[in-house]
């Protein structure tokens, strides 16, 4: 069923803990405040970085391998429906990724009421006797790569990284390198190491954007840059790394629980309405094209998509309403949740050709309504354009050691900031240009009438 209501207005000022701006980034910061006034006043909140001084000290969190813990236990009869085997497994050991539960599982050692199950999706029930060993950690298949990558935070527990657009997150066939993966290697100088392919067994979590990645990265028993969530390739911003299991398994837990905070900004097709609301449509696997998904409604009690919840707000209109600056915030983290929910509201992303922000949209939106001295750079933009404009902005989260909430911001790239201000130098303009041409062609009594019209 759809759900778009109207919400309270959203507030970037809560930002409590932001990147430092350094003498090499501060002008980009001041294309960002130039372009971006209504969003920019939260990065001027704070430049502190958090006090994680605690994360230091080595009796903070314990460096435990956990090889060979075993689990004995009956599915509770609170359980009223069927549970996957690796999600229940991962409710009832603590400290342990998701990612190593599964690993247990297809390497033989998890048995279901004394039979071998080897399949992560295996569904249990109330009264199901499982027995489980934690295998020893998996390694991946990457190389490290001397890859310039914009840390925005790290201590010896996790990294906070800016990632650039076209970037993709971990290694898979075709992207076997120069992802950040094998970048985070180089950077925490350690070895070439083995890596596994995850697998989907219909899991759209372990293709999911933000939600838990429940195929994390494993190196070492004591240092593992974990792949906690990831941003799609054409996507750019704050993504969290962990650097241990601990940390690992406590940043998955939050994103499972939706309390991560996540705040992205896009420019849309046309101008979302209303201005703000709260969009609650299930995503699914597009039946018409397996590479995309779809938001549809009343699927989910069918089984064939799952919950997802976006809330929006117009930050402004732009180009006299052909594109807009929008701030999204999840509640959800599906698999491309953002870019599908837009182009259900029939306001897709600028640039996003798989879900109908192509150039062609974009030319027929914005050539008639920004001024004709424009038109030309507008072409030569939207022709340039090879992404979709979607930044994460900030990202806010329980740091695994201390238990301090910490957020972190960066501004959007420089691709995304010069769009946005050729739309609002030409959305100006153009009104002028109109006015103009009232002021100088139409009757005084004419314009006066609508005058009155307005008034009333």
């Amino acid at each position: 069923m759809l759900s778009i209501s109207q919400v309270p207005s959203f507030s970037l000022t809560s930002v409590k803990s932001l990147r430092s701006p350094s003498s090499s980034s501060s002008s980009t910061l001041s294309v960002f405040f130039s372009f971006f006034p209504k969003v920019s006043r939260f990065v001027r909140a704070s430049s502190g970085i958090p006090n994680l001084a605690a994360c230091s000290k080595p009796e903070s969190i314990p460096r435990v391998n956990n090889a060979g813990l075993k689990l004995e236990e009956t599915v509770e009869a609170a359980v009223k429906a069927k549970i996957r085997l690796d999600s229940w497994i991962s409710s009832r050991v603590h400290g342990v990724s998701r990612a190593r539960v599964q690993s247990s599982i297809r390497l033989g050692l998890v048995s279901v009421n004394g039979r071998v199950v080897d399949k992560v999706s295996h569904n249990v029930k109330a009264g199901d006797e499982v027995n489980c060993t934690i295998s020893e950690l998996q390694p991946l298949k990457a190389e490290p790569e001397d890859i310039p990558l914009d840390i925005v935070y790290e201590d010896k527990h996790l990294l906070v990284v800016n990632k650039p657009a076209h970037m993709v997150v971990h290694p898979a066939p075709g992207n076997p390198t120069g992802t950040l993966v094998n970048g985070i290697l180089h950077h925490c100088s350690l070895p070439c190491v083995a890596y596994s392919n995850p697998e989907d067994d219909s899991d759209e979590e372990t293709l999911s954007d933000d939600e838990e990645m429940t195929s994390s990265s494993s190196l070492a028993a004591s240092v593992r840059p974990g792949i906690v969530h990831r941003l799609d390739k054409g996507t750019s911003g704050l993504l969290v790394v962990a650097k241990d299991e601990h940390s690992h398994a406590h940043l998955a837990e939050q994103f499972k629980l939706h309390t991560i905070e996540r705040v992205y900004i896009s420019l849309t097709s046309g101008v979302p309405s209303p201005s703000q609301g709260r969009v609650d449509i299930p995503i699914g696997r597009d039946p018409n094209n397996r590479i995309r998904m779809a938001a549809i409604p009343g699927s989910l009690s069918r089984g064939k998509a799952r919950h997802a919840a976006s809330r929006y707000k117009v930050i402004e209109t732009l180009a006299g309403g052909g594109s807009a600056l929008v701030e999204w915030r999840l509640e959800t983290g599906r698999t491309h949740q953002i870019r599908a929910h837009a182009k259900y509201m029939g306001v897709p992303l600028l640039g996003d050709e798989v879900y109908g922000g192509t150039k062609s949209v974009a030319l027929s939106l914005l050539q008639r309504r920004v001024s004709r001295s424009d038109q030309e750079q507008i072409l030569e933009l939207v022709s340039r354009m090879d992404r979709p404009c979607l930044h994460a902005i900030v990202l806010g989260f329980e740091h695994p050691c201390t238990g301090e909430v910490v957020k972190f911001s960066c501004p959007p790239p420089s691709d995304l900031a010069e769009i946005v201000g050729l739309l609002r130098r030409s959305g100006r303009e153009k009104v002028t240009q109109l006015s103009a041409f009232f002021l100088t062609f139409m009757p005084w009594e004419f314009l006066f009438s609508i005058q009155r019209c307005w008034l009333c």
